[in-house]
């Protein structure tokens, strides 16, 4: 079975670090890239070892020795780049947040819907051995019923107006940029929108929330936390509680390990001794579904995707919402 081709659409670091773990995903291999530069095209390839190099973004979406594109450009610009590539025939992973509105993210999977093409979002975090061993442990039984997850995710970024984290008219801010993450964990873990979210936010000088805390609750009396930040180094780890024990999951968002409680005793624990950075388990689910011909991945379909924008919405609306984009 021949690998799929995967073109990359932009240059950044969450571009490199997809680039890097391709080799260590079977049915995956890297076969172009595209950039609003050809010379950052032309570097890009010579670094990661690509075959093809564009100077634009159509120019990659439209190569024939590409079979599926990761869109690894920013929030603002993932509507109109995954839209693109759908139409050309493209299968499609789009980075987190996969897009900057539940409007916009409601769009795209139509369009994928109407093309008939592949469309999943690279919430990484859902696709590693560590999340999924975890959640195995959960629909098991093994910690009785859920009633509490909790998920911090936190980094010191120096403030900068100029950065992308901090301009409104790029969808910076943290919640976009991060929070998406224990959002996002919360829906694997519990599957179902809360009955009441409540939240607050500290802002930048930009304007862009630079820090957010929420809660939701649920009707049978299950919470769920989270908090995130560009101010400070947060714990970084995810616990799911239950009656009858709970589970951590240290450094959530790239998680190697996770561990079962009982009380206070470990009973259990799970090492994926991974090869590369942790991507390469997102490349080869997506490249594995694309060669079956589904049309989206049973790990993070279109509702969870669209559940993670309605999720954030209701975030913005109680913090006061996000800084107009242009």
């Amino acid at each position: 079975m021949s690998p799929i081709r995967w073109g990359i659409v932009g240059t950044g670091g969450i571009a490199g670090a997809f680039a890097r773990d391709l080799p260590h995903a079977p049915h995956a291999r890297l076969a172009a890239v595209g950039s609003r530069a050809d010379a950052s095209a032309r570097r890009f390839a010579q670094v990661h070892g690509a075959g093809r190099a564009h100077g634009s973004y159509a120019a990659l979406v439209e190569d024939p020795e590409v079979d599926a594109v990761y869109v690894a450009t920013p929030h603002t610009l993932h509507l109109e780049n995954a839209t693109d590539a759908l139409r050309a025939g493209k299968a499609v992973l789009c980075e987190k947040p996969l897009t900057v509105t539940p409007d916009e993210a409601r769009q795209l999977v139509a369009v994928a819907e109407d093309s008939g093409g592949y469309l999943a979002e690279a919430m990484w975090t859902h696709f590693l051995p560590a999340v999924r061993t975890a959640l195995r442990w959960v629909e098991e039984g093994r910690i009785g019923t859920i009633h509490r997850v909790q998920a911090d995710f936190g980094y010191n970024h120096v403030y900068d107006p100029e950065s992308r984290l901090y301009a409104p008219q790029l969808a910076g801010g943290v919640l976009r940029d991060m929070g998406v993450y224990p959002i996002a964990l919360i829906w694997r873990f519990l599957q179902r929108h809360p009955d009441e979210i409540t939240a607050k936010a500290h802002r930048a000088a930009t304007g862009v929330e630079d820090e957010v805390v929420a809660r939701f609750d649920y009707a049978d009396g299950v919470t769920a936390t989270l908090s995130a930040s560009f101010r400070g180094r947060l714990s970084n780890d995810a616990w799911i509680v239950g009656d009858e024990g709970s589970i951590h999951i240290p450094a959530f968002f790239h998680a190697r390990t996770c561990t079962l409680f009982r009380g206070d005793v470990a009973v259990d624990t799970f090492d994926d001794q991974r090869a590369g950075g942790g991507y390469e388990y997102e490349i080869e689910a997506a490249s594995t579904d694309i060669l079956a011909r589904r049309q989206q991945s049973a790990i993070v379909p279109w509702e969870a995707s669209l559940a993670f924008q309605d999720h954030m919405s209701t975030v913005f609306t109680l913090i006061g919402g996000s800084p107009a984009l242009p």
